[in-house]
């Protein structure tokens, strides 16, 4: 099923995101939780591309597991700034044969190390090659703090506008931690013309080191209140998990709340964090609009 599809129904959407292995000696166990996930049976998941593209035979296998094996409708992730074009149509043909009909077009983070491709410049370029190679649901990514390499937050919207122009269907939000940046971003898109849906990401925070990855990688604000639970708890894992999933799913609740209702859940490869979080929102999740 496309996601586009889903997100129209007009009610409450949750779904989950998991990265595949690095190694092929951790694959299994990458499996195991992504069907572990998908039992809860989850909107839709997503399944990451992994850096410089070198995990796609992963992700590719994953994504088409859930979606042929245990029917959960799966978004395929596609990064393009280390891969040449024909990698990025065999990946694409692949996907194609094995069922999979959503995917998720991202530039992808500039390696440090490693080749880096140019017959892709931009996340748009990408958009439109799919586009053109078949009947897939197109994703995107958008950034409500604006994204890190943009000069300001204008100039970052207007990227956004080009990739809806080229053909996504729906974007995916970078994680934040305050609702209103996405409230106000959804005024700001929706006055330049940008009308596809919006899904919410939200990453529950279950352990200090993923504060310091989130802060070096994004720059990601951190409000008050979470810098409290952080200085809390911080110290005491199982209390800072605890709170961290409540911080998220309080977020989710204000976001259903207030009209978003597409909420994609970073649950880091955790079936508990994903089951705990769902498990809280039931009720919540069976109302329309």
């Amino acid at each position: 099923m496309k996601i586009r599809d889903i997100l129209g129904q007009g009610r409450p959407t949750l779904s989950f995101e998991v990265f595949p292995p690095k190694t092929e000696d951790k694959y299994e166990t990458v499996e195991a939780a992504a069907r572990e996930i998908a039992m809860l049976s989850p909107s839709f998941m997503s399944v990451t591309y992994g850096a410089g593209g070198g995990t796609s035979r992963y992700t590719v296998d994953i994504a088409a597991a859930l979606n042929n094996e245990y029917h959960v409708p799966t978004l395929a992730h596609v990064t393009c700034v280390s891969s040449t074009r024909e990698k990025v149509r065999g990946v694409l043909r692949e996907l194609r044969e094995r069922g999979i009909e959503n995917v998720l077009a991202l530039r992808g983070d500039i390696p440090k190390e490693g080749r880096l491709a140019h017959d892709y410049l931009y996340a748009s370029e990408l958009i439109r090659e799919i586009k053109q190679s078949g009947d897939f649901c197109i994703g995107a990514a958008c950034y409500p703090e604006g994204h890190v390499e943009s000069a300001n937050k204008t100039e970052d919207i207007t990227y956004l506008k080009e990739k809806v122009e080229a053909g996504c269907d729906f974007v995916t939000t970078q994680m934040f931690f305050d609702n209103n940046i996405l409230y106000n971003y959804l005024y700001r898109i929706r006055e330049r013309g940008i009308t596809v849906p919006v899904v919410a990401g939200i990453m529950p925070v279950t352990n200090v080191s993923q504060i310091r990855r989130i802060c070096q990688m994004s720059g990601t604000y951190l409000p008050s209140r979470f810098k409290a639970i952080v200085d809390r708890f911080g110290d005491r894992p199982a209390a800072m998990k605890q709170a961290g999933i409540a911080y998220a799913t309080e977020q989710i609740i204000d976001l259903i709340a207030n009209g978003v209702n597409g909420i994609h859940v970073y649950s880091m490869n955790k079936p508990d964090v994903a089951a705990r979080i769902q498990a809280s929102l039931s009720e919540i999740l069976e109302c329309g609009e």
